[in-house]
């Protein structure tokens, strides 16, 4: 019976997937599940990524930029009720949605939000989105304030990535990736949470102990916990830092800046080695100049440092000579070089290069390209971060505003429907920038009058402020302006003060 033979070489065979090709002979590429390829190495890239926020300037700049951009300091409630499906008027839903905004403000600018009692909710925001782009995720509990004349009890606790992993005595018959408790299905059901970070050093801590935490209440079904984090694998249960992929390209490149840098530095002392003549009998007099301590033992400068030594003038001994060196500094092709490695860093992480710099050098159109490019990320985050962060929280926050009956909800715990259709929301965030306002502001004219674009979507565009505020202030304007001011009443009044 003649064996079938089969075809080895084909499609990917001879490209990507080519065993034969020398470019390729050298490539060991090896993958397993998330939990190897991603579990297991997270203590270390945390660690590596901290470092680069601490001591990189290029990824602490990576890091700011998406923060300052997608958060600022902080998003902003902007209630969006549909009156028709709440069975509303449209004033009356305009008003109800002036008292929750309002509300919920005085509830997010108190430091009552924060478990410790520390931040406001839109400072908790900023520090949980950059845990998120530096640890690769971050852990938010909500529990009652322990402050009892708080007027809400419901508060937000931040907990680092490290506090989220396995118990030290792991329980027999629980399946746990990294702190990720995993029911029959594969899905998270509760977290294992130490009551301290385990590499915590200072005296006096209490014992480490990890407590479960159930994702949802057996009895409310209430969520507890919020894990916060951006998958790129399924089966994925533990967050990736953003700096993974460039971890060795931007240290490399704060290694080489130093080098160049102190290279410069020691450039700029102008270097200046001494050049003794020989004696007749063919001695240097090393005796004469032997000394531990200065510039080598030259007499007068035994007790000079290198830093003393700038600007120094001073007479040298019979038989030495000062000889000059050049070590070629600055180096010329310093700015190419780490301009072209910043791209590659900027693509990988979705930010242009423009921006890491903060220069913009290009032309208007380029630039204004660069920036457009960069806000589809920031607008990504920002979604990202308003849907799993604030809206989960605002939501936790709506529930106690009507029980306590602060906020008036008709059929807010009948219909689960109404229920989100109460709780529907934007966030509000800083505006993109604009490199010539007169024309993004005649663009906006123009896409209203063609009706493609809203009055709402481009003040928030613009300014990042909601349009119905902008309007009711400018009422208020008006009015005055129509009104004008009695001078002889404000003359009474600075009298009077």
């Amino acid at each position: 019976m003649e064996q079938t033979r089969k075809i080895l070489n084909s499609g990917y065979s001879h490209h990507g997937a080519s065993r034969l090709k020398p470019s390729m002979l050298k490539w060991q590429a090896t993958s397993k599940s998330p939990h190897e390829d991603i579990s297991e190495n997270l203590a270390l890239l945390r660690s590596r990524s901290r470092d680069l926020y601490a001591g990189s300037p290029l990824g602490r700049g990576a890091v700011d930029r998406i923060v300052l951009n997608a958060i600022g300091s902080g998003l902003k409630l902007n209630v969006r009720i549909d009156p028709d499906m709440l069975g509303m008027s449209e004033d009356k839903a305009a008003d109800w949605a002036t008292r929750v905004e309002a509300e919920f403000d005085w509830w997010a600018s108190s430091k009552d939000c924060d478990y410790s009692r520390m931040m406001n909710f839109y400072e908790l925001q900023v520090l949980a989105f950059r845990s998120v782009l530096i640890d690769g995720e971050c852990l938010a509990l909500m529990p009652d304030s322990e402050n009892s004349e708080a007027v809400y009890p419901l508060s937000v606790m931040l907990l680092e990535a490290e506090r989220l992993s396995d118990p030290l005595r792991r329980p027999s018959g629980k399946m746990i990736d990294e702190g990720v408790e995993l029911d029959a299905g594969g899905k998270p059901c509760a977290y294992w949470i130490a009551n301290r970070n385990p590499e915590q050093e200072l005296m006096n801590q209490p014992r480490l102990e990890y407590h479960r935490v159930k994702l949802f209440g057996y009895k409310s079904g209430r969520r507890n916990i919020l894990h916060l984090m951006l998958s790129e694998r399924i089966g994925q249960h533990r967050g990736v830092p953003l700096l993974a992929p460039v971890i060795e390209p931007l240290k490399q490149l704060t290694r080489y800046t130093d080098a160049e840098l102190m290279a410069a530095v020691v450039s700029g002392m102008y270097s200046i080695f001494f050049e003794h003549t020989p004696r007749e009998d063919g001695s240097y007099g090393e005796e004469d100049y032997a000394s531990d301590s200065g510039m080598g033992g030259i007499p007068g400068l035994e007790d000079i440092t290198q830093e003393q030594m700038y600007g120094l003038i001073m007479d040298l001994p019979e038989g030495v000579k000062p000889v000059g060196v050049s070590p070629g500094r600055p180096n010329q092709n310093f700015s190419m070089f780490v301009e072209n490695l910043v791209k590659q860093v900027g693509g990988a992480l979705g930010i242009p290069a423009e921006l890491l710099f903060m220069q913009f050098t290009a032309s208007y159109s380029a630039s204004r390209g660069a920036l457009l490019e960069a806000w589809k990320l920031f607008r990504f985050w920002r979604s990202w971060f308003a849907a799993n962060f604030c809206q989960m929280i605002y939501e936790e926050w709506l529930t106690e505003a009507v029980l306590s009956g602060r906020v008036n909800a008709p059929g807010y715990f009948d219909d689960p429907f109404k229920q989100k259709a109460y709780a529907w929301a934007e966030w509000v965030g800083p505006a993109q920038g604009q490199l010539n306002p007169l024309q993004e502001v005649n663009a906006s004219i123009a896409k209203i009058g063609a009706n493609l674009s809203t009055y709402q979507r481009e003040a928030g565009e613009l300014t990042g402020e909601d349009w119905d505020l902008i309007m009711k202030q400018r009422q208020r304007e008006d009015k005055i302006i129509k009104e004008g001011l009695n001078v002889s009443d404000t003359e009474q009044d600075r009298n009077e003060l």
